[in-house]
């Protein structure tokens, strides 16, 4: 028995310079009911797929038993 992972990346437009933690908290709850535990959350710069600047994001690791 073993332990799988997903990363889940979150970018949202900035609103007073902050990520909205309803959000992640809707993600967090989303993945939980599927039995997936959170592991770490990780702030990166996300680089939209127009221009060269970048959005703020997380990217989300959870963690789940196999089997």
């Amino acid at each position: 028995m073993g332990y799988e992972y997903k990363v889940v990346q979150i970018r949202e437009g900035l609103v007073g310079g902050k990520m909205s933690a309803g959000k992640l908290e809707s993600v967090l709850n989303e993945w939980a009911a599927q039995g997936w535990q959170l592991k770490a959350v990780t702030a990166v710069e996300v680089k939209g797929r127009i221009g060269p600047g970048g959005t703020e994001g997380v990217l989300v690791t959870f963690e789940r038993s196999r089997g």
